[in-house]
């Protein structure tokens, strides 16, 4: 991990259950592109600063926020299991994907509205954006610890989020709308001349991605992701690095054997350490809890039985994942564990629709909680999500960043500036039947406007 000195914003939401590691000890499953620089400077106009968290008071009970923990753990386990089929390593941050498709929800109406909430496990109505804005709160105060009886700061800790809206000039946004994912989300509205520069637009929204990752996820969205007819974008960027409570020592780590799924081997780098910590037995799986200083965010690693992997994988939902951590209890042993460092970045339009959301794809699909007025229809025209993830003896470092590209269901093609300045035909057609009443042509306008 060569970042531990820079501490950014933004994060996953700890590593902290799954991190979908089958393969050996390193992989990369992201299509790679070029580092992009924008060609154009961005468009220069009054903005809405969108890094700072929500405002305001704890808005939601405990058993709401339990609610949203649990809804957005099926929605992680669902999404997990739909994409694990594609085989090999993969991360995700839930918690990115959730929030940049609340934020889209907002504005959601009728069936559209019924499918995400469905598919995305929203069981809390309007309260699932109060919930998300708490959640977020309470994810901002994750704070460095400190030894006790010491002045001095334990070693790094940092979990931060950061959203924002990139919006189509001169569109009329619905001020409700507005100001909901400002007040729950701090997403303020960044104005993008997509009509004219969708390019330039996408690489600006890059920047901004990889800013709040502190350059992990450079390319978020990939070429041809943003044109003319997008109308807005909804961005989450989530980053996190921590060192382990009890670290691993260098010295002790040793190539060993990793197994893959498919039952080729690999030597791969093997931490290890003796501590006391949180384990289970279960009837199926040992699980063991690795905590990140300050003891509030931790790491979970969940080990089934030998050959019952794929079967374990299939059938663990939130209810067996949170009664894993029920069960976890204090206990002490040894841990080996790989180093392990890869990318996952995928477009998400097909999982979702699988999943039970596929109106918000289509053309039928109703966003008019969005706009002002009756202007054109909107529909989310892709999810992209990318997320890495680093651990080794320090600690763990994880990003994830979530853009929900919304476009127009229909835009008149452009065709800029049409000069007739030259020899042209023409005809007078009956539209109906498509009668050629008259057809001649203009090869010199000087004469013909002389009646010549």
């Amino acid at each position: 991990m060569n970042r531990r000195k820079l501490l950014a914003l933004s994060g996953a939401l700890a590593a902290a259950t799954l991190s979908g590691c089958t393969g050996s000890g390193q992989s990369d499953t992201t299509t790679q592109t070029d580092t992009e620089t924008p060609t154009t400077p961005p468009t220069e106009m009054t903005m809405t600063p969108a890094e700072d968290p929500p405002t305001g008071e704890p808005s939601v009970d405990d058993e709401q926020l339990a609610a949203l923990a649990s809804g957005n753990a099926e929605f992680a386990l669902d999404l997990h299991t739909h994409l694990a089929k594609q085989g090999g390593n993969q991360f995700l941050s839930p918690y990115s994907i959730s929030v940049a498709l609340a934020m889209t929800y907002a504005g959601a109406r009728g069936e559209t509205r019924e499918q995400m909430e469905k598919t995305l496990r929203y069981t809390l109505g309007e309260d699932v954006h109060p919930a998300f804005s708490d959640l977020q709160a309470a994810l901002e105060k994750r704070e460095t610890a400190t030894d006790p009886g010491s002045e001095e700061e334990l070693d790094a800790f940092q979990l931060a989020v950061a959203n924002a809206l990139w919006g189509r000039e001169e569109y009329s946004f619905s001020d409700d709308f507005l100001a909901s994912l400002e007040e729950h989300y701090g997403a303020g509205l960044q104005r993008a001349d997509f009509a004219n520069n969708p390019d330039g637009e996408r690489k600006r929204i890059n920047d901004w991605v990889a800013d709040q990752t502190e350059d992990r996820i450079e390319n978020l969205l990939p070429a041809g992701s943003i044109k003319r007819d997008t109308a807005l974008v909804l961005t989450n960027a989530i980053y996190f690095m921590a060192n382990w409570e009890h670290k691993f020592d260098p010295e002790k780590t040793e190539d060993g054997t990793f197994t893959a799924l498919d039952g080729s081997e690999s030597t791969v780098p093997l931490m290890q350490q003796e501590l006391r910590t949180n384990y289970a037995s279960l009837p199926d799986a040992q699980a063991v809890e690795l905590p990140y200083v300050g003891g509030e965010v931790s790491m979970v690693l969940i080990l089934p039985d030998e050959g019952e992997f794929e079967q374990f994988e299939k059938s663990l939902d939130a209810s067996h994942l949170f009664g894993i951590f029920d069960e976890l209890s204090d206990a002490e042993g040894t841990v080996v564990l790989p180093r392990f460092e890869f990318k996952t970045k995928v477009q998400l339009k097909k999982a979702l629709s699988d999943l039970g959301m596929p109106v918000a794809f289509e053309r039928t699909a109703n966003f008019s909680g969005m706009s002002a007025d009756d202007q054109q229809t909107l529909k989310i025209d892709d999810v992209y999500h990318e997320a890495f993830v680093s651990v080794d003896e320090e600690g763990t470092e994880a990003t994830g960043a979530t853009a929900a590209v919304i476009a127009f269901t229909s835009l008149p093609p452009s065709w800029g500036e049409l000069r007739f300045d030259r020899p042209f035909l023409f005809a007078i057609r009956d539209r109906p039947t498509d009668a050629v009443l008259f057809f001649g042509r203009v090869v010199d306008v000087g004469s013909a406007q002389r009646g010549e």
